[in-house]
């Protein structure tokens, strides 16, 4: 296989965290759109599908390309595995207990995940929810998607679900009776048209609000707060782009804010990942490029590494100042639990260079230092994602699997304040990185964090602050078998 050829299928970096997706642990991907690579060996021909055939088709995949070959086990039959997903998993069952493949290697749809890499398509509400104790919140609304057009925003409150106001279910009754799942289950299948009753509560009370599920397009840098300008005091100007998730359709958005930074003279940016999992490849190289105008072309943004066996297609990645790159002097990078893969690659290639002038703000990020490779088995609609490689910054870090809370040089502790838009200079986390930026002190995140976590923990911790100022830690509300977009995007329904 050549270098190019694998260039096309080169697809995450990425946290799908659970048994067949849904990214309960921060998922998301470093893509690179596949050109119909050649797989591994003998794909069953388009008449058989078999469920046999496709676990077979998976395993010789893993068998050829996975990143850690001594887990795999030596012979392992996929008789008795209801799925190619159960068999997958008996597969990399070593290397997950060790918290190296947090169920990062999976099977999924070549149709659905082209679409939503292509233009953040999906079906749903158009929110991201994360649960705290025995209540539910709206982290994020989605533009051009119903729930916004519904007056349901960031900060609401959902007090019960039904299908129709008759045979409503209190929230903290769902989730003492089933967990999250049971909160799943009750919103409906992802599909357009699927409508619920919600008991919601805001800033104008409690009600209810009747919404249907729709087709519409995840952008990935908001319309109301993924690019601005911020007067920080004393004449300081600062540039802030709040991005989603990594997809082709961010490429020009983040061209168009950058120039807009350049144009006016700012050196000074907070870069909002709080709740983004990662996305492609190529997207995340832009904006390493459009970071990267006190940089030189000799300079290293990243190092891809394979397997022994594979390590021909090891490459280095330097930077590439564009027409619209700023020159930082400080950079603040918003993080949670729910930060992960392309995220943390953007974040630690500046560390060598940046120091302690690139902080982490927030709470510690997800930790996942490997990315994956995607090979189709077309007749199917089986894409296997498999993790193929390691990253690591021009240092040699890569090692962060406990997050990069021990890695960036400086760190701010703060919490989401989700009684506050995103976007808002008063919110706690973009303000502590405001602080930061002006140089005042702050507390640093405390990096036993991480060691507080299981090896293969895939649970997307937030410090979540809703109205009764309760700081407990929160997470995201993930899944156990989601969409694409719900992998992608963390916490979206």
């Amino acid at each position: 296989m050549t270098k190019q050829s694998l260039k096309s299928i080169i697809l995450i970096l990425a946290a799908g965290v659970s048994a067949c997706g849904g990214g309960g642990s921060g998922s998301g991907s470093i893509v690179v759109p596949p050109t119909s690579p050649t797989p591994p060996p003998s794909p069953p021909s388009s008449t058989s599908c078999s469920l046999t055939n496709r676990q077979n088709f998976a395993a010789s995949v893993l068998n050829e390309w996975y990143l850690f070959p001594e887990t795999l086990p030596s012979a392992l039959s996929p008789a008795g595995y209801n799925s190619v997903q159960a068999y997958i998993d008996a597969l990399t069952a070593t290397a997950r207990g060790q918290g190296r493949d947090r169920n990062f290697t999976y099977a999924t749809s070549i149709q659905e995940e082209n679409a939503f890499f292509a233009s953040g398509a999906t079906a749903g509400f158009g929110v991201r929810f994360a649960y705290q104790g025995s209540r539910i919140f709206v982290i994020e609304a989605f533009e051009g998607a119903p729930a916004l057009a519904a007056g349901i925003d960031r900060g609401t409150e959902i007090l019960a679900i039904g299908t129709d106001s008759s045979n409503l279910v209190a929230v903290a009754d769902i989730l003492a009776a089933q967990g999250s799942a049971g909160i799943s289950s009750a919103l409906g299948p992802n599909t357009a048209g699927t409508q619920r009753v919600l008991r919601i509560s805001d800033a104008s009370g409690a009600r209810n609000v009747t919404v249907a599920k729709a087709d519409y397009n995840i952008e990935p840098l908001s319309s109301r707060y993924g690019a601005k300008i911020i007067d920080n005091g004393g004449g300081q100007r600062v540039g802030y782009i709040n991005m989603r998730t990594f997809i082709s359709t961010a490429d020009n958005q983040l061209r168009a804010a950058f120039a807009d930074f350049r144009a006016q003279g700012i050196t000074n940016f907070v870069i909002d990942f709080r709740y983004n999992g990662g996305g492609l490849v190529s997207t995340a190289e832009v904006m390493g490029d459009l970071l990267a105008g006190n940089r030189f072309s000799s300079d290293i943004f990243s190092v891809t590494r394979f397997r022994a066996s594979k390590a021909s297609n090891n490459e280095t990645k330097r930077f590439a100042p564009q027409a619209q790159s700023v020159s930082p002097v400080k950079i603040a990078f918003i993080a949670t639990g729910a930060t992960a893969s392309a995220s943390e690659l953007v974040m630690a290639s500046f560390v060598p260079y940046l120091g302690v002038n690139a902080a982490l703000i927030g709470s510690n990020s997800y930790g996942k230092p490997v990315g994956q490779i995607a090979l189709d088995l077309t007749a199917c609609d089986d894409r296997i994602r498999v993790v193929a490689f390691a990253k690591e910054n021009a240092a040699g870090q890569g090692d962060y699997y406990s997050g990069l809370a021990g890695t960036m040089r400086t760190t701010c502790a703060a919490a989401d304040d989700i009684t506050r838009p995103l976007g808002d200079p008063q919110e706690a986390s973009l303000r502590t990185a405001l602080d930061f930026v002006a140089g005042r002190s702050c507390t640093p995140i405390a990096v036993a964090q991480s060691a507080q976590r299981t090896s293969a923990s895939t649970e997307q911790r937030i410090m979540l602050v809703p109205e009764n100022g309760d700081r407990t830690p929160g997470a995201l509300l993930v899944p156990d078998k989601g969409s694409i977009a719900q992998r992608e995007v963390s916490g979206s329904f």
